[in-house]
């Protein structure tokens, strides 16, 4: 396998979704690559980070203050129709 077919397939085999052949060719060019696994690595922190962000909840206060503000500002467009 070439680094370019690995960026094919790297969706795939991050989600272990490769068939078994191309899933072993990926891992041998995996375990040769140091660019590739640069890539597989920053991808998959990437994949992390952004799940993790959207774990984040608003606090009910600000949520309910940005949701006043939200209201308040459809009402005034409506009426200034």
């Amino acid at each position: 396998m070439k680094c370019e077919e690995l960026l094919q397939y790297l969706s795939d085999y991050i989600d272990q979704e490769l068939e078994e052949e191309l899933n072993s060719e990926a891992q041998e060019h995996l375990a040769t690559c140091q660019n590739c696994r640069v890539v597989l690595d920053s991808t998959q922190q990437t994949i992390f980070l952004f799940r993790e962000q959207g774990k984040r909840t608003i606090p009910a206060q600000s949520r309910v203050r940005l949701f006043n503000q939200l209201q308040d500002a459809f009402i005034k467009s409506k009426t200034s129709e």
